[in-house]
């Protein structure tokens, strides 16, 4: 055995008695999991973004220290108050076309199901309008961005680290605009601009049945992503409900989960979507909420996001998921 194996095995003891700490007795807490993308390759404008061989390894590390359950079981046992102890979900948002080529492959070697929350009006050569922000600044052949003209500013692009900034800085000016007014702003700049735009990262309607095919959940999460504290009540609905029929119509099965887009509780979304979600059919979703889940309401079930790559440190944001359960339940 290399002294790497030893370091291995010793970090995945150590995880599991964390673990163990956390969730003393064997309580019942359950850790649902937020992914995006999982790229083939390290990106450098965004190195802090899983690629397969960090996600492979957190898969791994997750197998060895929790019970891994599909998320509508997980739903299904907090209705019924048997939720075993150590749950966790593995949950990806918006639809890459990269959480098929990438993701699933890696999921089914090691056997564990995910859900994927799906914004069907992107599929087929569609682009999320942030993505639009980031392709753009990223091909950008000029030193600088003027975006003056669009009231947006001027942004340096110079260096890997200008342009992490320009995208920042452009994203959170647009972020919360009303969502017609922030698509005819994203166009403007990437006509501006004039960079080549990929139409490749989101999914297609056959990468979706690949994934259900493959017994993984599909999950709604509206249309166009939209702020849904933004609409007015009727449009959130009808966002809410389009989205869940053509995913049916895609999938020829229900869907019975969705994530709220962006997912921050009275900020993203309010009481009457979570009344909404209900009214429509769907047996649960899923905000982004940090903590674990113990006295959960199916209807807004918190998430986060594991980015750490070693295993103890993944273990130990883990287990502070947990300690934020029992510090609210």
């Amino acid at each position: 055995m290399t002294p790497t194996d030893n370091q291995g095995g010793l970090a995945a003891l150590l995880g599991k008695g964390l673990v163990r700490v956390a969730s003393p007795g064997g309580a019942a807490g359950l850790s649902i999991l937020i992914y995006h993308r999982v790229l083939a390759s390290r990106d450098p404008l965004f190195p802090e973004e899983v690629d397969s061989v960090d996600f492979d390894r957190q898969i791994a590390h997750l197998r060895s220290s929790f019970n891994v359950i599909p998320l509508l079981d997980a739903v299904r046992h907090v209705r019924a108050g048997t939720l075993p102890s150590r749950a966790a979900c593995i949950t990806f948002d918006d639809g890459y076309a990269d959480n098929a080529e990438v993701a699933l492959p890696i999921l089914q070697r090691h056997g564990v199901s995910a859900t994927f929350f799906v914004a069907t009006g992107f599929l087929n050569g569609g682009r999320m309008w942030n993505d639009t922000v980031i392709e753009t600044v990223r091909n950008a052949s000029a030193a600088q961005i003027d975006a003056s003209s669009l009231g947006l500013g001027v942004h340096g692009i110079g260096s890997i680290a200008a342009r992490q900034a320009a995208i920042r800085a452009l994203i959170g000016q647009l972020k919360y605009l009303p969502m017609e007014e922030r698509l005819v702003q994203v166009g403007r700049l990437a006509d501006l601009v004039g960079a080549p735009l990929s139409d490749r990262l989101m999914m297609t309607s056959n990468q979706v049945r690949q994934l259900h095919a493959a017994g993984m959940e599909i999950g709604g999460h509206t249309v166009h992503h939209p702020i849904l504290a933004k609409l007015p009540a009727a449009q959130a609905r009808a966002e809410i409900a389009a989205g869940k029929q053509e995913l049916e119509a895609i999938i020829d099965a229900p869907v019975r989960l969705f994530a709220y887009p962006n997912g921050k509780p009275g900020e993203d979304y309010l009481a009457e979507h979570v009344g909404i979600v209900r009214e429509l059919g769907f047996e649960g979703a899923v905000s982004t909420a940090w903590g674990a889940s113990r006295a959960p309401d199916p209807f807004q079930l918190p998430r986060f996001t594991p980015w750490d790559r070693s295993r103890l440190r993944f273990t130990a944001r883990m287990v502070h998921n947990l300690r934020l359960a029992a510090a609210v339940a």
